[in-house]
C-alpha cells in the first residue's frame, strides 16, 4: 500500500477533490431543493436525472476518448461539472437543475473512467489489489468528508457551490501534472444480457434491486432528512452514517464471502438490511434511530455490488469476466434510474418513511429471490469460486474491469496451481 501511496498520492489527491465535490452536491441539492419549494416528487426526477447521466457517460465517454484522447476528455468534462455546480445556485428552478444533474452525472462518470483508466495504468499485476483498495478508500473518505463540510458552511446562497467548484477545479493539477503519458483505451467484448442472465439469474435481478436500492439512498437520503425537519447537521450526519457502514462492513463481509455459499450470505445480508428499514419506521423522529440504521443498511448494501459481481463470475470463464462487468452496470444504473422516482412517489403520497419502506422491500426481495436460486441449482464448491474483490457501485466500469482483471489473475493462478 506504501507502494502504492507513493506512487500514486497526486491521483488518488484528485479523485479525493472530484468525490468530495460530488458528496456535497449530491446532499445539497436535497436541502436546498426543499428550501427553493420543490416538491418531493420534482426532487426525485432531479435525482433520478444524476443515474441518467451517469449510465448514459459510461457508454459515450471511451468513443471521445477514442477520437480525442484522455487529456482533453478529463479537462473538457471537469470544466463542465465545475461550470454546472455555480450554475445550481444561479438558476434555482427545477427544469435547469434537472438539465444540470443530467450533465453532471454523465461528466462524472467520463472523469471516473478516465482517473481509474490513468490509476489501472499506474499499477502492476502485484499492486493492482491493492491499487483498487486505495482507490475505494479514497472515493468512500471524499463523500464522508463532503457531508462534514456541509456542517461547517451556510447552504444558503452561492458559498458552498462556488467552494466545491473550486474543489473540482483544483482536482485537474494534481491528476493532469501528475500522470503518465495517456494510457491505450481498451475494450472488452460485449455480453448480451440475456447471456448475462442464463449465466447468473441473481447477479442480473440482484444487481437491478441494488441498483433502486443505491438510487434511494445516495438521491433521497438528504430530501427525507428536509422532509421530516432534520437539521443541516442532522442530515449530514444521517447521510454520512449510510458511506460509514459501507465501510466498516466491506472487508468483513468479504472475508465471510470466500468461505461460504455466497447465495446465503446475499440473502443474510439483504435481510438484515430490510429488518434495520422496517424496524426503524416507528422512529423517523429519533436522529440516533436514523443515524443507526442507515449505518446498518448502508453496511449492508454497499458490500452487495461486490458479492453479486463475485457470484456471477463463480459462473463464468475467466475470459468472460471482463465482458460480464458492462452488462451488469448496466442492469444495476437502470435500477438507480427507478429508484428515487419509485422513492419520491411514496414520499409524496404517502409519508416521509416511504424512504424506509422502499428500501425494507428492495433488501426484502433480494433476500427472498437469492432463497429461490438456491432450489434452482446447486452451489459451485468453495474452492471452486473466485475472490471476491471490494468495489463500489458508484464507480465507471473501468474499476469494474479492474476489480473483475484480479478474479480473474486468481482464477488463472488457481488453475495453474491444479
Amino acid at each position: 500500500m506504501i507502494y502504492v501511496l507513493k506512487n500514486s498520492w497526486a491521483l488518488l489527491l484528485g479523485i479525493f477533490l472530484l468525490l468530495l465535490g460530488n458528496g456535497v452536491q449530491g446532499t445539497l441539492l436535497g436541502i436546498r431543493g426543499v428550501a427553493e419549494g420543490f416538491s418531493t416528487g420534482a426532487l426525485s426526477l432531479i435525482m433520478s436525472a444524476y443515474f441518467v447521466g451517469f449510465l448514459g457517460g459510461s457508454r459515450l465517454t471511451p468513443r471521445l476518448i477514442s477520437r480525442v484522447g484522455h487529456v482533453r476528455v478529463f479537462a473538457a468534462l471537469a470544466s463542465f461539472i465545475s461550470a454546472a455546480l455555480i450554475l445550481f445556485a444561479a438558476l434555482p428552478d427545477q427544469a435547469s437543475w434537472f438539465v444540470l444533474r443530467i450533465i453532471v452525472g454523465f461528466c462524472y462518470s467520463g472523469v471516473y473512467v478516465v482517473a481509474e483508466s490513468w490509476l489501472n495504468d499506474s499499477s502492476t499485476n502485484e499492486t493492482r489489489g491493492q491499487t483498487l483498495s486505495a482507490y475505494m478508500i479514497v472515493q468512500m473518505l471524499g463523500i464522508i468528508v463532503a457531508q462534514w463540510v456541509l456542517t461547517i458552511f451556510d447552504t444558503n446562497g452561492y458559498l458552498l457551490f462556488i467552494l466545491i467548484s473550486v474543489a473540482v477545479s483544483l482536482s485537474f493539477a494534481p491528476i493532469l501534472l501528475s500522470v503518465s503519458p495517456a494510457p491505450v483505451f481498451q475494450t472488452t467484448k460485449g455480453m448480451t444480457l440475456v447471456q448475462l442472465y442464463n449465466a447468473s439469474p441473481l447477479g442480473v435481478v440482484g444487481s437491478f434491486l441494488l441498483g433502486g436500492v443505491f438510487g434511494a439512498m445516495f438521491g433521497m437520503s438528504a430530501v427525507f432528512g428536509a422532509a421530516v425537519g432534520m437539521s443541516i447537521t442532522q442530515i449530514a450526519l444521517f447521510s454520512g452514517s449510510l458511506y460509514v457502514g459501507g465501510v466498516l462492513t466491506q472487508y468483513p463481509i468479504g472475508w465471510l464471502s470466500d468461505r461460504m455459499d455466497r447465495r446465503i450470505l446475499i440473502a443474510a445480508v439483504s435481510v438484515i438490511g430490510s429488518i434495520a428499514a422496517f424496524a426503524v419506521l416507528p422512529f423517523t423522529g429519533a436522529l440516533y434511530a436514523l443515524m443507526a440504521a442507515a449505518f446498518v443498511i448502508g453496511g449492508m448494501a454497499n458490500p452487495l455490488y461486490s458479492l453479486l459481481l463475485a457470484y456471477t463470475n463463480d459462473f463464468l470463464e475467466p475470459d468472460d469476466m471482463a465482458a460480464a462487468s458492462g452488462g451488469l452496470i448496466f442492469v444495476n444504473g437502470t435500477g438507480a434510474i427507478a429508484g428515487p422516482l419509485v422513492v419520491g412517489w411514496l414520499m409524496s403520497n404517502y409519508a416521509p418513511s416511504g424512504f424506509f419502506v422502499f428500501l425494507g422491500i428492495m433488501m426484502a426481495l433480494m433476500a427472498v429471490y437469492a432463497l429461490y436460486r438456491m432450489s434452482q441449482r446447486a452451489a459451485p464448491s468453495v474452492e471452486d469460486t473466485t475472490a471476491y474483490t471490494p468495489v463500489a457501485p458508484s464507480v465507471s466500469p473501468v474499476a469494474v474491469e479492474l476489480a473483475q482483471e484480479i478474479a480473474i489473475d486468481a482464477a488463472l493462478e488457481e488453475e495453474s496451481n491444479v
